[in-house]
């Protein structure tokens, strides 16, 4: 109903609101899927961090982007785990490879996308040597 000398105004659109959440969570899972990281030779990953510090971010974020559907698509076997402190420890990505080898990031100063391409670098790296292997035992 409309009062004398006010103007009309249309009805709220049902889209539905996107605050800064929804474009923080929607660049994650751009990032995610645009790196394309494949986790073939990995074993596991362990992230360690305390919720309460300030320099966590970049270490939660990774964490989400590990476990983007098309990332975890490449390797099923692969074992993630959150470890969640309250001791002011310092945020600590943990790579354990299946050679054995482990890839330790310090996520206090590395951003996200410099976690995701040191892992994606070291995975392309072992996947190279695997196969240059295979070649050499099937000529």
């Amino acid at each position: 109903m409309c009062l004398r000398g006010e103007p009309t105004r249309p009805p709220p659109s049902r889209a539905p609101a996107r605050g800064l959440l929804g474009s923080v969570v929607e660049d994650r899972k751009k990032m995610a899927s645009k790196m394309s990281v494949v986790l073939r030779p990995v074993k596991s990953i362990v992230v360690r961090f305390c919720p309460f510090e300030p320099n966590v971010e970049s270490t939660r974020n990774f964490l989400q982007c590990i476990y983007h559907k098309k990332i975890q698509a490449t390797n099923t076997n692969c074992q993630v785990t959150a470890d969640v402190r309250h001791d002011g420890s310092e945020p600590v990505v943990d790579v354990t490879f299946a050679d054995g080898d482990r890839l330790i990031m310090k996520g206090a100063n590395l951003t996200t996308g410099e976690m995701l391409a040191a892992l994606k670098s070291r995975c392309n790296a072992k996947d190279l040597k695997e196969e240059q292997k295979n070649k050499k035992k099937h000529p």
